[in-house]
């Protein structure tokens, strides 16, 4: 039975991969997946973050500083396409992941997510100083990560 189940998680990483779009690039291995989904979880207990295409575009146009995350899974793609523009314009790191719907579980939401911003400082209020500096800590962590594979790239 062991085999089984790890015999569907193989088919279904398979049917993640196989869904990407060509044009995600740079994607996150598991390693980096797996901390960035961290960040994200975090980032949403403490309101850190923002969720969907429009509110991403907004907030980079307003100036905001943060780490985007892009889902790979996206169809159409069109849907997507301009966010790493935008990203580069401003100068905020960006990565790409296998899965809407990883996205999704990780900020907290049932519905699966394009993509989302993590940012540094909650829309309101504020946070305590020790949940601050864990939030820093690993938003810089996957920032640095992230501009480093993004560098191997290009």
């Amino acid at each position: 039975m062991g085999s089984d189940s790890e015999t569907e998680k193989a088919q279904k990483e398979k049917k993640k991969l196989v869904a990407l779009a060509p044009i995600a690039k740079p994607l996150a291995g598991k390693k980096l997946s797996k901390r960035t989904f961290k960040l994200v979880r975090r980032a949403a207990e403490h309101k850190c973050l923002k969720r969907g295409v429009k509110e991403v575009v907004k907030s980079i146009r307003r100036g905001q500083k943060g780490l985007c995350i892009i889902a790979g899974n996206i169809s159409p793609i069109d849907v997507i396409t301009h966010v790493p523009i935008l990203c580069e314009e401003a100068d905020i790191p960006y990565v790409y992941v296998s899965s809407k719907e990883d996205l999704a579980n990780a900020g907290a939401t049932k519905r699966p997510t394009c993509c989302v911003l993590v940012q540094t400082k909650p829309n309101k209020g504020e946070l305590g100083e020790e949940e601050r500096e864990k939030l820093k800590a690993d938003y810089d962590q996957v920032a640095s990560d992230v501009r480093e594979l993004a560098s191997s790239m290009f």
